[in-house]
Protein backbone atom coordinates (compact mmCIF):
# COMPACT_ATOMS: atom_id res chain seq x y z
CA UNK A 1 0.00 0.00 0.00
CA UNK A 2 1.52 3.71 -0.97
CA UNK A 3 1.24 6.35 1.53
CA UNK A 4 0.76 9.55 0.01
CA UNK A 5 3.67 12.40 0.47
CA UNK A 6 3.24 14.33 3.56
CA UNK A 7 4.01 18.36 3.69
CA UNK A 8 6.81 19.24 6.01
CA UNK A 9 6.22 20.02 9.46
CA UNK A 10 6.04 23.64 10.20
CA UNK A 11 8.14 25.45 12.09
CA UNK A 12 6.75 26.38 15.32
CA UNK A 13 5.74 29.95 16.02
CA UNK A 14 8.40 31.90 18.38
CA UNK A 15 6.62 32.25 21.60
CA UNK A 16 6.84 35.26 23.88
CA UNK A 17 9.57 34.09 25.79
CA UNK A 18 11.84 33.85 22.65
CA UNK A 19 11.20 37.45 21.24
CA UNK A 20 13.04 40.51 22.25
CA UNK A 21 12.41 44.59 21.45
CA UNK A 22 15.53 46.80 21.05
CA UNK A 23 15.22 50.48 20.79
CA UNK A 24 17.92 52.88 19.87
CA UNK A 25 18.67 56.54 19.52
CA UNK A 26 21.70 58.38 18.16
CA UNK A 27 23.20 61.31 15.97
CA UNK A 28 21.62 60.18 12.20
CA UNK A 29 24.67 58.93 9.98
CA UNK A 30 24.36 56.34 7.39
CA UNK A 31 24.44 52.71 7.91
CA UNK A 32 23.01 52.67 11.14
CA UNK A 33 20.02 50.25 9.58
CA UNK A 34 22.20 48.04 7.83
CA UNK A 35 24.43 47.40 10.89
CA UNK A 36 21.62 46.62 13.31
CA UNK A 37 19.51 43.98 10.75
CA UNK A 38 23.23 42.61 10.24
CA UNK A 39 23.75 41.90 13.64
CA UNK A 40 20.59 40.29 13.82
CA UNK A 41 21.48 37.87 11.29
CA UNK A 42 24.63 37.18 12.79
CA UNK A 43 23.30 36.45 15.73
CA UNK A 44 20.49 33.93 14.22
CA UNK A 45 17.80 36.32 15.14
CA UNK A 46 14.66 37.45 12.66
CA UNK A 47 13.12 41.00 12.91
CA UNK A 48 9.64 40.98 13.47
CA UNK A 49 8.78 44.23 13.02
CA UNK A 50 11.41 47.45 12.52
CA UNK A 51 10.20 51.28 12.82
CA UNK A 52 12.39 54.04 12.47
CA UNK A 53 12.40 57.66 12.19
CA UNK A 54 15.38 60.28 11.54
CA UNK A 55 14.36 63.79 12.98
CA UNK A 56 16.16 66.78 10.67
CA UNK A 57 14.99 69.35 13.05
CA UNK A 58 17.60 67.91 15.74
CA UNK A 59 19.72 65.47 13.79
CA UNK A 60 19.10 62.25 15.73
CA UNK A 61 17.98 58.85 14.50
CA UNK A 62 15.46 56.31 16.30
CA UNK A 63 14.38 53.43 16.20
CA UNK A 64 12.43 50.10 17.34
CA UNK A 65 12.85 46.59 16.42
CA UNK A 66 11.09 43.48 17.92
CA UNK A 67 12.93 40.34 17.03
CA UNK A 68 12.82 36.48 17.91
CA UNK A 69 15.78 34.23 18.24
CA UNK A 70 16.64 31.16 16.67
CA UNK A 71 18.56 29.98 19.53
CA UNK A 72 18.02 29.96 22.98
CA UNK A 73 19.75 33.17 24.33
CA UNK A 74 20.05 35.02 27.45
CA UNK A 75 19.29 39.68 27.36
CA UNK A 76 22.07 39.78 29.02
CA UNK A 77 24.38 37.87 26.40
CA UNK A 78 22.48 39.92 23.55
CA UNK A 79 23.57 43.45 25.13
CA UNK A 80 26.66 42.16 25.55
CA UNK A 81 27.27 41.86 22.06
CA UNK A 82 25.24 44.66 20.97
CA UNK A 83 27.23 46.63 22.68
CA UNK A 84 30.02 47.34 20.37
CA UNK A 85 27.60 48.19 17.60
CA UNK A 86 25.89 50.39 20.07
CA UNK A 87 29.41 52.34 20.91
CA UNK A 88 30.73 52.56 17.23
CA UNK A 89 27.09 55.11 16.41
CA UNK A 90 27.31 56.63 19.92
CA UNK A 91 23.85 55.00 20.76
CA UNK A 92 21.67 55.51 23.68
CA UNK A 93 20.24 51.90 23.47
CA UNK A 94 18.34 49.59 25.48
CA UNK A 95 17.16 45.50 24.82
CA UNK A 96 14.29 43.80 26.51
CA UNK A 97 12.56 40.80 26.79
CA UNK A 98 9.18 40.79 25.24
CA UNK A 99 7.45 39.04 27.74
CA UNK A 100 8.48 41.39 30.61
CA UNK A 101 5.68 42.97 32.41
CA UNK A 102 7.02 46.19 33.83
CA UNK A 103 7.06 46.90 37.34
CA UNK A 104 4.74 50.01 38.49
CA UNK A 105 3.56 51.75 41.41
CA UNK A 106 0.21 53.91 40.65
CA UNK A 107 -0.05 57.45 42.87
CA UNK A 108 -3.45 58.84 43.49
CA UNK A 109 -4.99 61.47 45.76
CA UNK A 110 -9.20 61.81 46.13
CA UNK A 111 -10.11 61.25 42.12
CA UNK A 112 -9.63 57.42 41.44
CA UNK A 113 -11.06 57.13 37.94
CA UNK A 114 -7.68 56.93 36.12
CA UNK A 115 -6.62 54.41 39.02
CA UNK A 116 -9.45 52.60 38.68
CA UNK A 117 -9.48 52.15 34.98
CA UNK A 118 -5.17 51.30 34.91
CA UNK A 119 -6.28 48.26 37.64
CA UNK A 120 -8.92 46.60 35.47
CA UNK A 121 -6.81 46.76 32.39
CA UNK A 122 -3.95 45.72 34.39
CA UNK A 123 -6.05 42.96 35.74
CA UNK A 124 -7.51 41.66 32.17
CA UNK A 125 -4.14 41.77 30.71
CA UNK A 126 -4.88 44.63 28.94
CA UNK A 127 -1.37 46.59 30.01
CA UNK A 128 1.62 44.60 30.04
CA UNK A 129 2.55 45.76 33.40
CA UNK A 130 2.67 44.04 36.95
CA UNK A 131 1.32 46.90 39.72
CA UNK A 132 3.34 46.15 42.58
CA UNK A 133 1.87 48.96 44.91
CA UNK A 134 -0.96 52.07 45.02
CA UNK A 135 0.46 54.98 46.86
CA UNK A 136 -1.92 57.73 48.36
CA UNK A 137 -1.55 60.47 50.84
CA UNK A 138 -5.50 59.96 51.56
CA UNK A 139 -6.46 56.22 52.27
CA UNK A 140 -9.75 56.86 50.46
CA UNK A 141 -8.22 53.86 47.86
CA UNK A 142 -7.39 51.21 50.51
CA UNK A 143 -10.40 49.37 49.78
CA UNK A 144 -10.21 49.59 46.18
CA UNK A 145 -6.97 48.68 45.80
CA UNK A 146 -7.56 45.55 47.81
CA UNK A 147 -9.88 44.44 46.20
CA UNK A 148 -7.40 44.03 43.20
CA UNK A 149 -4.76 42.30 45.94
CA UNK A 150 -2.46 45.46 45.36
CA UNK A 151 -0.75 46.44 48.06
CA UNK A 152 -1.50 50.51 49.29
CA UNK A 153 0.63 52.14 50.94
CA UNK A 154 -0.76 55.84 52.81
CA UNK A 155 2.25 58.25 52.68
CA UNK A 156 0.41 61.62 53.88
CA UNK A 157 2.20 65.20 52.90
CA UNK A 158 2.56 68.01 54.40
CA UNK A 159 4.73 71.27 53.64
CA UNK A 160 6.63 69.91 56.70
CA UNK A 161 6.61 66.16 55.76
CA UNK A 162 7.01 66.58 51.99
CA UNK A 163 10.70 65.71 51.60
CA UNK A 164 10.51 62.87 54.00
CA UNK A 165 7.12 61.41 52.20
CA UNK A 166 9.29 61.81 48.89
CA UNK A 167 11.84 59.69 50.25
CA UNK A 168 9.75 56.94 51.52
CA UNK A 169 8.45 57.00 47.88
CA UNK A 170 11.50 55.92 46.74
CA UNK A 171 12.97 53.64 49.06
CA UNK A 172 9.53 51.88 48.09
CA UNK A 173 10.69 52.22 44.43
CA UNK A 174 13.56 50.97 45.07
CA UNK A 175 12.84 48.02 47.29
CA UNK A 176 10.34 46.70 44.54
CA UNK A 177 12.05 47.46 41.72
CA UNK A 178 10.06 50.20 40.09
CA UNK A 179 10.38 50.86 36.80
CA UNK A 180 7.50 53.37 36.30
CA UNK A 181 5.61 55.22 38.22
CA UNK A 182 2.10 56.60 37.01
CA UNK A 183 0.64 59.83 38.50
CA UNK A 184 -3.27 58.87 37.98
CA UNK A 185 -4.31 61.63 39.22
CA UNK A 186 -1.89 62.31 42.17
CA UNK A 187 -2.45 66.10 43.33
CA UNK A 188 0.73 66.98 45.00
CA UNK A 189 3.49 68.56 43.39
CA UNK A 190 6.55 66.67 42.57
CA UNK A 191 9.94 68.25 44.27
CA UNK A 192 12.78 68.98 41.71
CA UNK A 193 14.84 66.37 42.88
CA UNK A 194 12.38 63.75 42.77
CA UNK A 195 11.80 64.65 38.84
CA UNK A 196 15.57 63.92 38.12
CA UNK A 197 15.53 60.66 40.06
CA UNK A 198 12.74 59.48 38.49
CA UNK A 199 13.90 61.06 35.04
CA UNK A 200 11.84 59.22 31.83
CA UNK A 201 10.42 57.21 34.08
CA UNK A 202 7.53 59.30 35.72
CA UNK A 203 3.92 59.80 34.23
CA UNK A 204 1.05 62.49 34.78
CA UNK A 205 -2.15 63.02 33.55
CA UNK A 206 -3.86 66.20 33.28
CA UNK A 207 -7.30 68.15 31.68
CA UNK A 208 -6.13 70.09 28.42
CA UNK A 209 -7.75 73.14 29.72
CA UNK A 210 -4.16 75.12 30.94
CA UNK A 211 -2.83 77.19 31.04
CA UNK A 212 -6.78 79.35 30.10
CA UNK A 213 -8.33 77.41 32.99
CA UNK A 214 -6.25 77.27 35.85
CA UNK A 215 -7.11 75.71 39.63
CA UNK A 216 -10.16 74.50 40.77
CA UNK A 217 -12.96 73.58 38.78
CA UNK A 218 -11.53 73.81 35.42
CA UNK A 219 -14.83 72.17 34.07
CA UNK A 220 -16.87 74.14 35.68
CA UNK A 221 -14.32 77.14 34.27
CA UNK A 222 -14.77 75.73 31.02
CA UNK A 223 -18.27 75.29 30.64
CA UNK A 224 -19.02 78.95 31.48
CA UNK A 225 -16.46 80.22 28.79
CA UNK A 226 -18.55 77.65 26.29
CA UNK A 227 -15.43 75.46 25.53
CA UNK A 228 -16.38 73.36 22.66
CA UNK A 229 -13.69 70.73 23.04
CA UNK A 230 -12.21 68.61 26.17
CA UNK A 231 -8.64 67.35 26.44
CA UNK A 232 -5.96 65.65 28.46
CA UNK A 233 -2.44 65.12 28.26
CA UNK A 234 -0.45 62.30 29.33
CA UNK A 235 3.52 63.65 29.66
CA UNK A 236 6.54 62.54 31.38
CA UNK A 237 7.07 64.66 34.52
CA UNK A 238 9.90 67.66 34.56
CA UNK A 239 10.61 70.07 36.98
CA UNK A 240 8.63 72.27 34.54
CA UNK A 241 5.36 71.66 36.05
CA UNK A 242 2.82 70.11 33.26
CA UNK A 243 5.68 71.17 30.49
CA UNK A 244 6.92 67.22 30.22
CA UNK A 245 7.38 65.46 26.88
CA UNK A 246 3.81 65.23 25.82
CA UNK A 247 3.40 60.96 25.12
CA UNK A 248 -0.47 61.76 24.15
CA UNK A 249 -3.58 63.78 23.98
CA UNK A 250 -7.06 62.67 23.48
CA UNK A 251 -9.85 65.01 22.46
CA UNK A 252 -13.73 64.42 22.42
CA UNK A 253 -16.08 67.30 21.38
CA UNK A 254 -18.86 68.63 23.26
CA UNK A 255 -22.09 70.79 22.56
CA UNK A 256 -23.63 73.71 23.91
CA UNK A 257 -26.14 71.66 25.95
CA UNK A 258 -23.77 69.66 28.08
CA UNK A 259 -23.84 70.36 31.78
CA UNK A 260 -20.92 71.12 33.69
CA UNK A 261 -21.56 68.14 35.68
CA UNK A 262 -21.38 65.73 32.39
CA UNK A 263 -18.40 67.57 31.50
CA UNK A 264 -16.45 66.11 34.27
CA UNK A 265 -17.69 63.19 33.05
CA UNK A 266 -16.18 63.01 29.53
CA UNK A 267 -13.22 64.75 30.78
CA UNK A 268 -12.71 61.93 33.29
CA UNK A 269 -12.92 59.41 30.10
CA UNK A 270 -10.77 61.63 28.10
CA UNK A 271 -8.26 61.22 31.10
CA UNK A 272 -8.25 57.94 31.50
CA UNK A 273 -8.03 57.10 27.30
CA UNK A 274 -4.57 59.28 27.40
CA UNK A 275 -3.44 57.92 30.52
CA UNK A 276 -3.69 54.07 29.54
CA UNK A 277 -2.33 54.99 26.10
CA UNK A 278 0.70 56.22 27.71
CA UNK A 279 1.37 53.56 30.33
CA UNK A 280 1.03 50.75 27.51
CA UNK A 281 3.53 52.27 25.24
CA UNK A 282 5.60 52.97 27.81
CA UNK A 283 5.68 49.67 28.88
CA UNK A 284 6.18 48.10 25.44
CA UNK A 285 9.09 50.43 25.09
CA UNK A 286 7.85 52.44 22.30
CA UNK A 287 8.58 55.58 23.39
CA UNK A 288 12.14 57.41 23.21
CA UNK A 289 12.83 60.90 24.31
CA UNK A 290 13.78 63.35 21.67
CA UNK A 291 14.85 66.51 23.58
CA UNK A 292 11.52 68.38 24.77
CA UNK A 293 9.58 66.06 22.62
CA UNK A 294 9.09 62.21 22.49
CA UNK A 295 9.16 59.62 19.45
CA UNK A 296 5.89 57.22 20.07
CA UNK A 297 6.38 54.20 17.48
CA UNK A 298 2.56 52.78 17.19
Amino acid sequence: MSTAPQPPAAAASPTLSDQYVLTLSCPDKQGIVHAVSSYLFMTGCNIEDSQQFGDHDTGLFFMRVHFSAGAPVTVEKLRASFAAIGDSFRMEWQIHRADERMRVVLMVSRFGHCLNDLLFRSSIGALPVEIVAVVSNHQDFAELSASYHIPFHHIPVTKDTKAAAEAELLELVRAERVELVVLARYMQVISDDLCKQLSGRIINIHHSFLPSFKGARPYHQAHARGVKLIGATSHYVTADLDEGPIIEQEVQRVGHQVTPDQLVAIGRDVECRALAHAVKWHAEHRILLNGRRTVVFG
